[in-house]
């Protein structure tokens, strides 16, 4: 049983405000001071967790109530907080977007309302004055259930323009807690499925954070938003389940700036299992990591670096030629790309013979059910798996052996063996660390089949 303590949303009223941000700014400034500050994101992100840990020290977790279950949200907080003076949860589009899916909310509301934690809302007010009262009333008086504590302006013209804004929201009594000056040098960059990761430009970043602290602390009532935090009601939490060891045995783990889309609950899942996770780049490492029984490949941006992957021939060749002799192998999205013999033409592995990869104009994004229609890495033949999506992609063959299930119909895709896991497929095994289990139990029964062939 874990203890929640201080804690705090950065919730916007829809995508594009600034929620990242503000959100990192006040991680960043608060950590300058010297706060340890424990960083969590809601939804089934992995490159905003990257700006949280680079403005923290510490990782930045997933609230995903699809992905973990609702359950587990708390407890999913608690170890985000561990060791931490507070907690600060960055919100995922505007505060009640959500899954759209029968019995799963999935919104930033919903994670709020679970963590019983106080919601700062973050407005962007660049194309606004007393319009503004009328959004964030809209907003504090939607859901009584709500906690809305307060309001962050950003992109404010200047200090008239920030003074016409708290007049307006005066009448109101919910306290704005900074006004952020519009400033270019504020804005992210974008590729096609969002922001840049951290693991592409890591001292770029680091500077641009550390700037973004300054800003914050001097425009955000830094002394308020800690009172809020601390204001939270402590509760107890249960623990999410953790794996079984099963043995040890050696992953090696895709890792650099094109494959940085991992959840770190996964990771120390596999590592509660037995795995003994050893990174590499696979666009700059001549081979495997010795005695690797397993490779673990997750999403990222391969398409970014296809060239330097293409250069790196030794290495694709000795991934192909183990992955088909039975390496055991979890590839999921980019590491799913990493496997196919060509990307857009440019050669990648052709660890899955006779696939092909391509970039398209239409994202395929959204939470997916999925069920397996073959005996496999993961289980047997009728598996239970759900994941999430977001791909501008696709393959061809796409594979037949996931039967998937979102909220705008159903088809078949992946690839699976009994050494094998490929699909465009994120999964966040929270909720099902048998998974991690199974995993590791592969990867150790293939050492004497392994070992026989040599």
């Amino acid at each position: 049983m874990a203890l929640l303590g201080p804690r705090l949303v950065v919730a916007g009223t829809h995508s594009g405000v600034g929620k990242t941000t503000v959100a990192t700014g006040i991680m960043a400034a608060l950590a300058s001071r010297g706060l340890r500050v424990g960083a969590a994101k809601v939804g089934p992100d992995f490159i905003d967790p990257g700006y949280h840990r680079a403005a923290t020290g510490r990782p930045g977790r997933s609230l995903d109530a699809f992905l973990a279950g609702r359950e587990l949200l708390p407890g999913l907080a608690a170890a985000a907080a561990r060791g931490a003076d507070l907690l600060v949860v960055e919100g995922v589009m505007g505060l009640f977007d959500g899954a759209g899916l029968p019995g799963v909310d999935g919104s930033t509301a919903e994670v709020s309302r679970v963590l019983e934690a106080p919601t700062v809302l973050v407005v962007d007010a660049s194309a606004m004055s007393g319009s503004v009262a009328a959004l964030v009333h809209g907003y504090a008086s939607y859901d009584p259930s709500l906690d809305v504590a307060g309001v962050v302006l950003n992109r404010v013209g200047g200090a008239g323009h920030a003074e016409l804004l708290r007049e307006a929201l005066a009448p109101l009594g919910l306290p704005v807690l900074g006004a952020i000056p519009r400033r270019d040098d504020l804005v992210w960059r974008e590729r096609h499925l969002g922001l840049v990761p951290v693991a592409e430009r890591p001292a770029e970043t680091q500077a641009a954070i550390a700037r973004l602290g300054e800003v914050v602390a001097r425009h955000v009532d830094l002394e308020a938003l800690l009172r809020l935090a601390r204001a939270a009601p402590t509760r107890r939490a249960v623990d999410p389940p953790s794996a079984s060891f099963v043995g040890r045995c050696v992953v090696a783990l895709c890792a650099g700036p094109a494959f940085s889309f991992v959840y770190p609950e996964n990771l120390e899942l596999l590592e509660q299992a037995g795995a003994e996770l050893v990174p590499f780049d696979p666009c700059r490492a001549a081979r495997l990591p010795d005695g690797a029984a397993a490779l673990y490949a997750g999403g990222g941006f391969p398409e970014v670096f296809a060239s330097e992957l293409a250069a790196n021939r030794p290495l694709l060749d000795e991934l192909a030629a183990r992955v088909s002799a039975g390496l055991v192998t979890w590839a999921e999205c980019g590491g799913f790309l990493l496997l196919c013999e060509s990307l857009d033409g440019v050669p990648l592995a052709g660890a899955l013979a006779g696939v092909r990869a391509r970039l398209g104009d239409t994202l395929a994004i959204g939470y997916r059910r999925a069920t397996t229609r073959v005996p496999g890495l993961l289980g047997p033949a009728g598996t239970e798996l759900v994941g999430h999506e977001f791909h501008r992609s696709t393959v061809e063959p796409a594979g037949d052996a996931l039967e998937l299930e979102g909220r705008f119909g159903r088809g078949r895709a992946g690839f699976s063996s009994p050494t094998l896991f490929a699909s465009y497929l994120h999964q966040h095994l929270a909720a099902r660390p048998v998974l991690a289990q199974r995993f590791v139990r592969a990867a150790l029964d293939s050492l004497p089949r392994r070992a026989a062939r040599a």
